[in-house]
């Protein structure tokens, strides 16, 4: 097997650490995953289309999680939360585990 050997900048790889410490969570990634294509959504809406089952308000706590961290965004409307992806770079994670073979 060959090895690249990589220089990534401390900033990337800070970023990438960050990104990978909120996500790393089942729910988490499925949560991205659902947003990617269907953005806003409202908490409700999230948790009816989550194939893993999971009570409100534990939806609402990684969502806030992922928010505090820079991975959504979200704004209110009426009694309703919407989120969307702040920034889409962290989609990128999912090319990687579709290209990567030891998942």
């Amino acid at each position: 097997m060959k090895t690249t050997l990589r220089k990534l900048s401390f900033e990337k790889l800070s970023w990438v650490a960050n990104m990978l410490k909120v996500v790393s969570h089942p729910v988490r990634l499925e949560v991205l995953e659902i947003l990617e294509t269907k953005e806003p959504l409202d908490v409700s809406t999230i948790r009816e289309q989550l194939e893993t089952p999971v009570e409100q308000s534990m939806l609402s706590h990684h969502l806030t999680k992922m928010k505090a961290h820079g991975v959504l965004t979200s704004y209110k409307k009426g009694k309703n939360i919407y989120y969307s992806i702040a920034d889409r770079r962290v989609l990128k994670i999912f090319d990687c585990l579709d290209s990567c073979d030891a998942v």
